[in-house]
């Protein structure tokens, strides 16, 4: 426990620049005051004692903001930035070295029993707004953008972005090669969208300039680029 907390406390000065003096860390950041909290309450929870570990979760919540399940396993080094909103669930892991920053949930998706909540690795950062949710995996060196919503497991040295949540960025080098921004796959996928609506307008009115009745054969295909797009977008979201 002890030096779980050495590492939290260190990690901290060397994370954030505004973090000046220890006495400074130590009765103003409410991270650390969180991970402190929580060490002491798992170490209750691990050993059946009831009623006491949630007590000191809900009076560590009054008072940071943070809110984290004594059941929780939390390692070493991780860095809780702000933190107003966290929420960590019974089940949920949380690796060294990881950063959590504020409005961040590690949750499940229901009333499922057992393991219900993520497994985030190693050296993760979760940006502010990020969820993350069910019984899922994050590999190590992960980058999770602010307001990503995360429901499947996401290998490791990936950056993910988007709801729901799409991995952008395969070690350091961009899923959609040729732009050298991140891309957008919402906008991609209206645009296809927007594209098919296009030829089949176009398809509708060469049906109706004929006067008779002509029977005409659609020969226009669309492009299969497109389709693929819209499979993997409609996957991506569960449907």
């Amino acid at each position: 426990m002890l030096n779980n907390l050495s590492a939290d406390f260190q990690i901290i000065f060397e994370r954030d620049p505004a973090a000046r003096n220890w006495l400074e860390v130590l009765f103003c950041y409410p991270g650390i005051q969180a991970l402190f909290g929580h060490q002491v309450a798992h170490w209750l929870y691990c050993r059946k004692i009831p009623f006491i570990p949630r007590g000191i979760s809900y009076f560590v919540r009054f008072i940071t903001g943070i809110e984290i399940h004594p059941g929780a396993k939390i390692g070493k080094g991780v860095f809780i930035d702000h933190g107003m909103g966290v929420v960590i669930g019974e089940t949920a892991i949380v690796g060294d070295y990881s950063t959590i920053y504020q409005d961040v949930t590690l949750g499940g998706t229901g009333k499922e029993q057992g393991k219900r909540h993520p497994t985030v690795r190693q050296n993760v950062v979760l940006g502010a707004g990020a969820k993350v949710l069910g019984n899922i995996e994050i590999g190590d060196n992960v980058r999770i953008g602010s307001g990503s919503v995360v429901l499947r497991n996401i290998p490791s040295d990936c950056t993910v972005v988007g709801i729901p949540g799409r991995i952008v960025s395969r070690q350091g080098k961009l899923v959609n090669q040729g732009d050298d921004s991140l891309p957008d796959p919402e906008a991609e996928v209206i645009r296809a969208l927007f594209d098919k609506i296009q030829a089949l307008e176009a398809e509708v009115n060469r049906l109706k300039a004929p006067r008779g009745v002509v029977p005409v054969v659609n020969t226009h295909r669309f492009p299969q680029k497109d389709n693929l797009l819209i499979e993997n977008f409609l996957d991506g979201a569960g449907i």
